[in-house]
């Protein structure tokens, strides 16, 4: 936590979960119920700004997805974060899922310390965390991988090909966040490379909401079975022999639907 003078603000940076509203944390609720101004991203749940953020607060809305115009850029949210709390007031920024995986979270930091003022970090459940538990599938489970990397290929130069033969040998769980886009080529490379025959491949559509699809495939059945289809927003990817055990233990089913519990930026 950083100091600050007695005229100036404070900025939580606060977790909301990845979609599940009771997946917030209590201390995150706490935080809401007291904010003066909440700044909040397009993958937090409605419900949970309903149920938890005070009444008298400002909520301005803050969402990105992927690159579309329309989304709020980065600078923009920083310069609000200052104003407002420089205004003596105590700002929530929420954030979907957990507050710092795969999130711009560095960048508020920065702008924070720059200008003196006061913040708290408060994590929550990752998409990882909570699409691995909604969908069945432990992602360490013993006997299937003892480690787990997080990944994200919404770009498709931002992974080398000699990182890529890595990928495809390892017998850890590979978990891509912001890649159902690129998922026709995450495969291709992973083919490219060899990856053993035995892993499968999941494709989580909204986990932890209502709306929740899960769809399993081998690897080498990919071209066949989920080639080109188009996933709803947020999709997490799982893929190693751990996605076998969803058969086992998959406890909630698919929506089997196409609505979409998060609203899309246009």
């Amino acid at each position: 936590m950083t100091a600050t003078n007695q005229h100036t603000g404070k900025v939580i940076l606060a977790a909301a979960g990845c979609g599940d509203p009771e997946l917030i944390t209590v201390k995150a609720a706490r935080w809401l119920q007291r904010a003066d101004v909440v700044l909040t991203d397009r993958l937090v749940s409605a419900a949970i700004l309903k149920a938890y953020v005070n009444k008298t607060a400002e909520i301005i809305y803050v969402g990105k997805q992927n690159n579309k115009k329309t989304s709020v850029p980065q600078e923009e949210i920083n310069q609000l974060l200052v104003k407002y709390a420089l205004q003596g007031k105590l700002v929530v920024r929420l954030k979907g899922g957990d507050i710092a995986f795969f999130s711009n979270v560095l960048d508020e930091l920065q702008v924070l310390v720059e200008n003196n003022i006061a913040y708290e970090i408060i994590p929550g459940v990752t998409a990882a965390s909570g699409a691995a538990a909604y969908a069945g599938i432990p992602l360490t489970a013993r006997g299937y991988s003892t480690s787990v990397r997080l990944l994200t290929y919404y770009k498709t130069d931002i992974v080398t090909d000699a990182y890529w033969a890595e990928l495809a040998a390892t017998n850890d769980t590979l978990v891509f966040y912001m890649s159902s886009e690129t998922l026709d080529t995450v495969v291709e490379n992973l083919l490219l490379h060899k990856i053993d025959t035995g892993k499968l491949l999941a494709v989580v559509e909204q986990a932890t909401t209502p709306l929740q699809n899960v769809s399993i495939t081998g690897l080498y059945e990919y071209a066949a079975t989920l080639k080109g289809k188009l996933f709803a927003s947020p999709t997490l990817i799982i893929i190693g022999k751990v996605v076998a055990l969803h058969k086992d233990f998959a406890w909630l089913k698919n929506a089997d639907t196409k609505e979409l519990y998060f609203n899309p930026i246009s």
